[in-house]
Order: structure tokens, then sequence, then C-alpha cells
């Protein structure tokens, strides 16, 4: 079992920048190194969706469209945490803000949320305009 707590969220206004962070624990088993961590998130009314991953394999990256030059999501395996930099916010990344870790190496799998095995609780990001 993996616990995931996020922080960070809060009242930005448009065009500020905001980091997440998620710190992970795990009571035993597999080194938070050898997950693959995500941020997704969901808005009022809408369907959570995929904001980014970074695969424990290679640490390699990929971000939503929506998101692609704005957010930037590293990790520190040293500190069991990983963070996403959010910057040129805008009143559409309004949302609960969920991190998820999986074993999976695959971005399709992680991003369609079919491999995702843990889940935050999420914080609260909100963009005044």
């Amino acid at each position: 079992q993996v616990q995931l707590v996020e922080s960070g969220g809060g009242l930005v206004q448009a065009g500020g920048s905001l980091r997440l962070s998620c710190a992970a624990s795990a009571a035993t088993g597999r080194a938070f190194s050898t997950y693959s961590m995500a941020w997704f998130r969901q808005a009022p009314g809408k369907e959570r969706e995929f904001v980014a991953t970074i695969t424990w394999i290679d640490n390699r990256a990929y971000y939503a469209e929506s998101v692609k030059g704005r957010f930037t999501i590293s990790r520190d395996n040293a500190k069991n945490t990983v963070y996403l930099q959010m910057n040129s916010l805008q009143p559409e990344d309004t949302a609960d803000y969920y991190c998820a870790a999986a074993t999976s190496v695959s971005y399709s799998s992680i991003s369609t949320q079919t491999r995702v095995d843990y889940w935050g609780k999420g914080t609260l990001v909100t963009v005044s305009s």
C-alpha cells in the first residue's frame, strides 16, 4: 500500500505560478523510485483528466497538450516526492489536482488511468482572472 499526500494548492491570479508536491510513503514493498508518478486534475462538472507523468525506468516525462510548455513534472527519489511546477496559469487550469502512482511505464496506460495503482486525495488549485 502506498499513501500519496498532495500539497501546494491554493488561489493564484492568472499568469501566476504554483508548485504542487506529492509525498509518497509505503509500509512495505517497492521503492518509490520504481513507481511511475503522475498528475491528474478534475475541474467542477468534468471528468478527471491526465496532466503529466514521469516514468520510473528512464524518468521520461509526458504532458497533456493543454499544459505542455507551461507545466513541468519532476521527482526527487531521495525525498519520495514528485512535483508539478505550474507556470502561466489560466482560469481553465482551476481544478482539484491528484497525484498518482503506477508500476507501469506505459504512457498510454497511465494517461488513460487504466494502470494507475494508487491515488492521492487531491489539492485544489484556483486560478482567478
